[in-house]
């Protein structure tokens, strides 16, 4: 029996589920038998064979993203090998003082949630907000551009600061994506050849092979005449 994560006791029943519906859907995602405490919160996990190494490092990750406020079935999709986890504790940036707390979770979400949303729409990550814990879920682009912005605001940085560095990092990341596209293409053109000596060819070809050719109808015909 391997020890998992230690999770809240109000989230004991969301991790099990109805009928334990819940738990046996993660432990077929794990592929392994759970076992939950639920005096302590405790969770293991018993492999049904010799586990995958990656699998058996993130398991843990799924079971603490459950334990701090995402649903079960958004917490198995970091057993992906390109979605993480990353947590944070409010009280290590506040102090432990539960108003401080409060007051911080309340700027991290947001009037109506609305910076909590912004992030993620902007990050294409899921931000949890739980007790006194911020979890943000996402691949890796994804994080790097939730990251500044958590810790911009647990820092103290206006909202309006926080959102507008996030825009720039996410235009320089889009930047960074465009011209490592453009490289690749470039660098499938072999030196020489027609398409590398003519400057926008092979953009013009890979148009027209993207449009869609001419349907004509029964009976119709398309001639061509001299000027």
């Amino acid at each position: 029996m391997e020890h998992l994560s230690r999770v809240p006791k109000d989230r004991i029943a969301v991790l099990i589920g109805k009928s334990g519906k819940t738990r046996k859907m993660i432990e077929g995602a794990c592929e392994g038998d759970l076992s939950i405490d639920s005096q302590t919160g405790d969770v293991s996990i018993s492999w049904t064979g010799e586990p995958d190494p990656i699998r058996r490092m993130k398991v843990p990750d799924v079971i603490s993203a459950i334990g701090r406020g995402f649903s079960p079935e958004r917490a198995v999709q970091l057993l992906e090998d390109n979605v993480f986890l990353r947590m944070y504790d409010i009280r290590e940036w506040v102090g432990r003082q539960p108003n401080q707390t409060r007051r911080m979770r309340s700027r991290l979400i947001g009037t109506n949630g609305r910076i909590r949303t912004l992030i993620e729409e902007m990050s294409r990550c899921e931000i949890a907000v739980y007790g006194s814990t911020v979890a943000v879920m996402g691949d890796n682009d994804g994080l790097s551009l939730a990251t500044p912005a958590i810790e911009g605001i647990l820092g103290g940085s206006e909202h309006s600061t926080v959102l507008f560095g996030l825009e720039q990092d996410k235009r320089r990341q889009r930047l960074r994506s465009k011209n490592l596209e453009t490289f690749r293409d470039k660098s499938s053109i072999a030196p020489g050849s027609f398409e590398s000596m003519v400057p926008g060819f092979s953009e013009a070809r890979k148009r027209m092979a993207d449009e869609k050719p001419l349907e004509l109808e029964e009976g119709e015909s398309v001639s061509f005449g001299e000027e």
